[in-house]
């Protein structure tokens, strides 16, 4: 063996790095013999020439099984010296790979990759000064700023076939030539600052090249959260541009895909059921609420199928019974329309329970799975496991266990139930879905979702992975929610505090901005922990545009207009909805009355220089009225606490203009406002280190505080629940379904608001 490898002309450490991969070093040796054996010229201690190792080497390193037939192919040409570059080598596995299961003649290989073709240095030499020249004034202008890359690709379109670092070396001498050495800043260019986004950094983005899924690094992102090159600000735009995955019916051009003596009359028939069209499918366990992290799942899939004109199925994967309700089927249900999308067909797994005990018993049939049925075991006491090992090692995984509970759906026909890994294949599988779409911690799955439905002699899927999505200062197990709603910490699933959907939503959180957000993220290899306040920027964003303003006071204090009778004002005011935005021209009236209502912290009898609102010695104006008011007389309860200011007002004008303006409400309704802050203290809750008493013990006793005499304008006294607001100067709410239908005064309605986001403004700001 190590003979072999030093026959490549590798090192002595390169050797002792490559033996410990013992499925490379099995290749290499294969194909030392191999090269061996097409040309005895080569049966020396060493090959003849190092590139020629170097390019074995490299073909071992991607040799995959859809095409190993063919590796004597490229290695008789890699040895007779037909390929003898990079370009050369990875156009003949490209080739390869998509000819896997087709006839080829040896001269259409040889096209293909150009074995055979070669690129003197003379036409390289003129191909690179003709496009230098092309480029010369923008060269010049730009020096060594300009994209040097498209140079090469240029001389590369021209010279398919030539060697990538020759080209590489003969542009770098001419633009040398051209520009003469780096000066000093462009040797050392200042560093810009970048703001952290709390997008993983380096996270990989998924793309299919050479039928492999492929990770390149990210590029960090301007200090605002919006889309880079990774991102987009659409689903659509993501999906349809800047995803890649196969074709529908391409599935062996995959990387890992098995082919068997079946597999293109399966996927004949495949393209023919789905017409086609790109079909994926979102199943979730009908056990829980959906968290963030299933909003980019949401997305991906239904969102995938939305940008290639295909269909997305929701499939219930209801097979424990002992966890499911129907409260938990109805809320997914809501979440996926309340996202915008609208699945093209509703399933569950349960639907298939019987063709998925036909195909059981197949299995062990073929001796690929141990036995069990008939309702003569306890619970626990047997399972149907599958003849198999998964890619991370684990040995015969199960495929049915025991449980003596009714399905909701199917009653008490079955005392056995499959499991995930048995399951979700074959299901994807019954439904035709193109392309699998689940996280990367499924990844090791593959190989039993590979295996199960070639075994079973069934049409089989690709599955793709993409990393999940988590957020900082939140757990979202259900577990640890049931806890937490168990322990009275948190109201329910839809707390507003969790970063459940149903929770986001109650919060006031518009699902535009969760798609939005989801789609700047990107479609990235890595799992990512996001800060909560990334979201909270695309919220506010579309908020700000798409959010009605009104005046609301949290915690009121009443204010006396002395002389209001004098300034013969209207009873009330048109006051615009989107003020700034004059394409929107819709207004709501605003009363207007002697006596007012500002906020507790809007009056302060002393103040210092950097408070800008009104004192004994400073007046302060009334927005949208053009109102100046000073203060008079201060009136306080028998415990000292202000519960009414007087003033006198005068009408603005350039010479009494104030340092601020305030929000008033006039003849108000009450109502109940719930301002909300992080349920946990640290980044990491579920983290021993960072929490060691545990993610109970994390939990911020002031994530929640409650007003229940705010006051509202009453133009909005009769709004509906999940309806939002811009409250002036405080954030953006949204009415809660705590609201109530009783009549209060004035035949209103009791309404409750929940704080969705803070402004961009400090709030503390004077």
């Amino acid at each position: 063996m190590a003979s072999e490898l030093k026959w490549l002309g590798l090192s002595e450490s390169k050797i002792g790095e490559t033996v410990k991969n013992s499925n490379l070093t099995s290749q290499l040796v294969s194909i030392v013999k191999l090269a061996k054996e097409l040309d005895p010229a080569e049966n020396g201690d060493v090959v003849s020439s190092k590139p020629k190792g170097t390019f074995l080497y490299n073909l071992a390193t991607r040799i995959k099984p859809q095409f190993a037939q063919h590796i004597p192919l490229v290695v008789k040409h890699i040895i007779n010296g037909n390929i003898r570059n990079e370009a050369q080598l990875q156009a003949s596995i490209d080739f390869l790979l998509h000819h896997s299961v087709s006839n080829f003649t040896e001269d259409e290989f040889k096209k293909a990759c150009g074995a055979g073709v070669v690129i003197s240095i003379d036409q390289i030499e003129d191909e690179v000064g003709k496009v230098i020249g092309k480029y010369k004034e923008a060269l010049l202008k730009e020096r060594y700023s300009f994209n040097i890359g498209k140079l090469l690709g240029e001389v590369k379109q021209s010279l398919q076939w030539a060697d990538g670092s020759v080209v590489k070396q003969e542009v770098d001498l001419r633009i040398l030539e051209l520009l003469g050495p780096k000066t000093a800043d462009e040797l050392c260019p200042s560093k810009k600052k970048v703001q952290k986004t709390g997008k993983a950094e380096n996270a990989p983005i998924l793309k299919e090249k050479n039928g492999k899924v492929e990770e390149a690094k990210k590029k960090e992102k301007s200090p605002e959260f919006a889309a880079d090159e990774d991102g987009a600000e659409t689903m659509e735009e993501l999906l349809k541009n800047k995803t890649h995955f196969h074709k529908v019916g391409e599935n062996y051009k995959t990387e890992g895909y098995v082919i068997t003596p079946n597999t293109m009359k399966l996927l004949a028939e495949h393209v023919k059921a789905v017409g086609g069209k790109v079909t994926s499918r979102f199943p979730p366990e009908p056990n829980g609420i959906l968290h963030i992290g299933h909003a980019k799942a949401i997305n991906i899939n239904f969102g995938y199928a939305k940008a290639h004109g295909g269909r997305c199925y929701l499939r219930f994967d209801d097979t424990n019974p002992e966890k499911e309700e129907e409260k938990f089927f109805t809320a997914i249900s809501e979440i996926v329309n309340w996202l915008g999308y609208t699945p093209y067909k509703t399933t569950h797994s349960s639907d298939n329970f019987e063709q998925l005990y036909k195909w059981a018993v197949e299995l062990i049939h073929k001796d690929l799975a141990y036995d069990m049925k008939n309702g003569k075991f306890d619970e626990g006491e047997a399972t149907l496991r599958l003849k198999t090992i998964l890619e991370e090692g684990k040995m015969d995984p199960v495929a049915y266990r025991i449980k003596y509970v009714p399905h909701h759906r199917s009653g008490n026909k079955w005392c056995i139930y499959p499991t995930y890994d048995y399951t979700h294949c074959l299901c994807d599988s019954i439904e035709n879905i193109t392309h699998s779409l689940c996280t990367k911690e499924f990844a090791s799955r593959r190989s039993s979702y590979y295996w199960l439905c070639n075994a079973l002699d069934i049409y089989c899927p690709v599955q793709w992975e993409y990393g999940r999505l988590n957020v900082c200062y939140t757990v979202v197990s259900k577990r640890k929610i049931l806890k937490l709603i168990q322990e009275k910490i948190v109201s329910d699933w839809d707390d507003p505090r969790l970063f459940t959907l149903t929770a986001l939503r109650r919060r006031g959180i518009p699902p535009e901005a969760i798609n939005t957000f989801v789609a700047r993220l990107g479609l990235t290899g890595a799992q990512m922990s996001v800060e909560p306040s990334n979201l909270d920027a695309v919220v506010r964003d579309y908020l700000n545009i798409n959010s009605p303003r009104t005046m609301a006071i949290l915690e009121p204090l009443r204010l006396r207009i002395q002389n209001f009778k004098e300034l013969n004002l209207p009873s009330s005011i048109d006051v615009p909805d989107f003020p700034g935005d004059t394409s929107k021209t819709s207004t709501h009236k605003v009363a207007v009355d002697e006596v007012i209502f500002i906020e507790t912290t809007d009056f302060r009898e002393e103040a210092d220089k950097s408070y800008r609102r009104l004192s004994k010695n400073q007046p302060v104006g009334l927005k949208h009225i053009g109102l100046v008011l000073y203060f008079v007389e201060d009136v306080k309860d028998t415990h000292g606490h202000s519960i009414e200011v007087v003033v006198r007002a005068e009408k603005l004008t350039e010479t009494n203009k104030p340092k601020a303006f305030i929000h008033w409400v006039c003849n108000p309704v009450t109502c109940e406002v719930r301002l909300y802050d992080m349920l946990f203290k640290h980044k990491n809750p579920e983290d021993p280190q960072e929490v060691p008493g545990g993610f109970l013990s994390d939990c911020n006793v002031d994530s929640l505080k409650t007003l229940t005499n705010s006051l509202i304008d009453r133009s909005i006294a009769n709004s509906k629940v999940y309806d939002r607001y811009q409250f002036e100067r405080i954030g953006f709410f949204a009415v809660d379904p705590d609201s109530t239908n009783d009549k209060i005064h004035n035949n209103q309605h009791k309404l409750v608001f929940n704080r969705t986001v803070l402004l961009r403004e400090d709030s503390g700001k004077n």
